[in-house]
């Protein structure tokens, strides 16, 4: 039995489907463009040492560039999850540092420990580390339509206070490329809408 395709539901469900393998396509550029750029990122790691960035946004030619940051004083703490040197996970203690009488100052992440409730006893000094963003604090929500600050400098210092560990160095194979597999999903709901609407259609003709 040959199939009648009436008008404006085949036109809707024709729309949805190109819009579908359009996001996949994008996905698959999306891919390309992260595989660039994990490749630039590794090569900063081996390039020579950078002036600690001193604005936000961190430029891609500064991610993963080692830097020198000098704390004059500690403002404040504030964790998040992380991993220390041997991969252990724990509570990551980053300081809010103060860089000069006045500018943005300096965040480091300085110290991995068991709970989130330790005072390091670091009160500022020289630090030899990495240089990445800060950690988003911000949901997927937040992130696609809330208004959130720039992520700020960051630098994984190499060493931690006394009674705490060493951060993991950032390293450009942990940057996630999950672009692919988005494609895949945008091609195969536009598959699976053809089918379905195939199926719909052979149902309601067939009941005629």
């Amino acid at each position: 039995m040959k199939l009648r395709l009436p008008l404006l539901p085949t036109i809707i469900v024709g729309l949805a489907v190109a819009t579908m393998i359009a996001l996949g396509v994008w996905q698959l550029q999306r891919k390309a463009e992260k595989e660039a750029l994990i490749a630039l990122y590794a090569a900063n790691a081996g390039k020579p040492p950078i002036a600690f960035p001193d604005m936000a946004p961190v430029r891609d030619a500064e991610m993963f560039r080692r830097s020198t940051l000098n704390c004059l004083e500690v403002v404040e703490w504030q964790t998040v999850s992380g991993r220390d040197a041997n991969g252990q996970s724990g509570f990551q203690y980053i300081a809010d540092c103060k860089t000069g009488p006045e500018g943005p100052g300096a965040l480091v992440a300085y110290g991995i420990a068991d709970r989130p409730d330790i005072k390091p006893a670091w009160k500022g000094g020289m630090v030899n580390g990495t240089v990445i963003s800060e950690p988003s604090r911000y949901s997927f929500i937040e992130r696609t339509f809330g208004k959130i600050p720039v992520p700020r400098p960051m630098i994984v210092a190499e060493d931690a206070p006394k009674g705490m560990r060493p951060v993991a160095q950032p390293d450009p194979k942990n940057v996630t490329n999950n672009h692919l597999s988005y494609a895949v999903q945008w091609f195969f709901f536009a598959v699976a809408a053809v089918v379905i609407y195939l199926l719909a259609l052979r149902r309601r003709q067939s009941g005629n």
